[in-house]
């Protein structure tokens, strides 16, 4: 087997999005999660509400092999893998004096977290437009709006939880997005309120969202009606 492939610091993280097809088998689909989870790997494992896909299982682990091994398992299972996204767990450049708990649970967070069954997706980059280009705003500039930004997400403290990875270089966005919340309409007001934030009204630009309901495997095949 070939050494472990890791990131220097951090997770790996891919978000994988499946249809059901005739093929689908249920307890194939729950032995490749549980063998990844015994492995060490946290996956997440959610309900896709819309047409875009009907399950989305979420994997970080330290090991990129094990995210690409879950991902061939749930194929052999019959999944049709319809998009997916790739990105590792990061500390911002604007967060480098947080308290190491608040690093760590960037860099290495638990999912899913506890009574917060409601789930999205999306990705996201800065904009590189001649009136709006992120990139050649000086640091400080750049600092003080993501901590404007950040302030408006800290109002959110206990509904939702946010969790952000990089992707620059590794897929079409540089950022992808995953929250949970208590409720669903939190998702949404989380994102209506932080779009007014001058570093996403201006700079920001947004991919396709995936929303859904976290729950364990089982539960998930069942409710999407495979056995």
């Amino acid at each position: 087997m070939s050494d472990p492939v890791s990131p220097s610091v951090g997770l790996g993280v891919v978000h994988l999005f499946c249809r059901v097809t005739p093929l689908t088998e249920a307890d194939a689909v729950s032995a490749a999660v549980e063998k990844a989870q015994g492995d060490g790997v946290q996956v997440v494992t959610v309900a896709v509400l819309g047409h875009k896909a009907d399950l989305a299982v979420m994997a970080l682990d330290a090991d990129l092999w094990r995210l690409r091994e879950l991902q061939a398992a749930l194929a052999d299972a019959g999944l049709e893998i319809c998009d997916s996204y790739v990105s590792l767990t990061e500390l911002s450049e604007y967060a480098q004096g947080v308290p190491d708990q608040m690093k760590q649970a960037r860099l290495h967070p638990q999912l899913p977290p506890e009574g917060k069954p409601s789930w999205c997706f999306y990705p996201m980059s800065k904009r590189r437009e001649a009136d709006a280009n992120w990139f050649t705003l000086p640091y400080d500039e750049r600092k003080e709006l993501m901590y404007e930004h950040g302030a408006s997400g800290r109002t959110f403290a206990g509904r939702v939880l946010q969790v952000v990875t990089g992707s620059a270089g590794l897929d079409d966005y540089e950022w992808g997005v995953t929250l949970f919340a208590v409720n669903p309409d939190d998702l949404k007001e989380v994102v209506y309120t932080m779009r007014f934030d001058r570093a996403s009204a201006v700079y920001a630009d947004f991919g396709p969202f995936y929303t859904g309901m976290v729950a364990p495997v089982g539960e998930v095949l069942a409710r999407l009606g495979v056995d």
